[in-house]
């Protein structure tokens, strides 16, 4: 069984006729900028990458990978790739799973946005978390190392590698909140009545336990590259939504995996799994392991989480609803987003209900 998502996700595409720029500047510029870079270079576009366009730079020693702010209409806030670069750079002095970066690129004349480069990353991106393409006794360890890495994200020192200013420390929840309805708001493309309670009653009851870490924002399986033959995270991508955060805000979200229905098409997800079968931990089995990463006793408060992570994930997926219909979408398949938006918000508000909502 083949994962379906790396056919629809995965790999790479001539470059979108929208996302095209001046190849030979940007040779021009990495050859000063990059250490080691030598061409002739040659740029193929990522299908995935919904957010922030990305490319693979091809020469004759190696391969790099270039992200860039999208051209167009933009969110704001959103596609901040200046970002990504400080936390990857940032969390690749403490030997933390992501790619070497080499430059960070403010000058728009070289692509028309900006842009930084990295490494690429050989190994596997698996996109099914059921993981079909992987023995059933090799799964669970792929999991193990899943909440290891997050574990280790939550428990790094932002103050001792430089990342004080990367966001406000304290009121995470609070701040996502109004952001992603201030973005829910702006790419509101029809009227859910469950997306409004939710709305109205998150931030009036936000658990009082307030904490701070480093948040990925979008931690996932398809967003991590595993090592070719090893049950080992060799790199953690996508770092657009990362900031000072609560880590129970970042685990819970990863967690929706196993809250989430399969949408029969471009979403697969746990629930309703027979775990032991598979060899892979359910829910609770998952949040315990966590909880022994990082020092806790357990996760009060679970449906409050799920409940708020039902509405960013619908808040997030409005927004590529709405750049799909602002034109600057760029990935093939956004536009099936706008048919999740109203079950997750269903969803969420269910959770909120059985958190104490009426």
């Amino acid at each position: 069984m083949k994962d379906e998502g790396i056919e629809r996700f995965g790999g790479t595409k001539d470059i979108a006729e929208t996302h095209k720029f001046d190849q030979a500047k940007l040779e021009e510029y990495a050859l000063a900028h990059v250490e080691g870079f030598q061409g002739p270079l040659e740029v193929r576009q990522f299908k995935g990458g919904q957010s922030n366009p990305t490319y693979q730079l091809i020469t004759p020693n190696k391969k790099y990978v270039m992200r860039r702010k999208p051209p167009g209409k933009l969110l704001p806030s959103a596609h901040a790739v200046d970002r990504e670069y400080k936390v990857i750079t940032a969390l690749g002095s403490t030997g933390f799973p992501v790619p070497r970066t080499y430059c960070m690129c403010e000058d728009e004349s070289i692509t028309g946005t900006i842009f930084y480069i990295m490494d690429m990353v050989e190994g596997r991106i698996l996109w099914d978390p059921q993981l079909p393409d992987i023995p059933r006794e090799g799964r669970h360890a792929v999991f193990d190392a899943k909440i290891k890495t997050l574990a280790q994200l939550h428990n790094t020192d932002y103050k001792a590698i430089g990342l004080e200013d990367f966001g406000k420390p304290g009121d995470y929840f609070a701040r996502q909140i109004s952001r992603w309805t201030k973005q829910y708001q702006l790419s509101e493309t029809q009227q859910i009545d469950s997306m409004n309670k939710l709305i109205d009653w998150l931030p009036g009851n936000i658990p009082g336990n307030d904490e701070v870490s480093i948040v990925h924002g979008d931690y996932r399986l398809d967003n991590m590259v595993l090592h070719p033959t090893e049950p080992k995270v060799s790199a953690v991508l996508d770092w657009e939504l990362s900031t000072l955060g609560h880590p129970l805000g970042d685990f819970t979200y990863h967690l929706m995996q196993w809250y989430m229905p399969n949408d029969a098409g471009s979403t697969n997800t746990l629930l309703g799994c027979d775990f032991s079968a598979l060899n892979i931990p359910d829910k609770d089995a998952y949040t315990r392991a966590y909880c022994e990463h990082t020092g806790r006793d357990g996760i009060e408060n679970m449906d409050y989480y799920i409940a708020y992570n039902m509405f960013r994930l619908a808040g997030i997926l409005q927004g590529i609803v709405g750049r799909v219909r602002d034109g600057t979408a760029s990935n093939a398949h956004a536009a099936a987003m706008a048919d999740r938006v109203k079950p997750l918000s269903d969803m969420g508000w269910e959770f909120a209900q059985k958190a104490g909502a009426v």
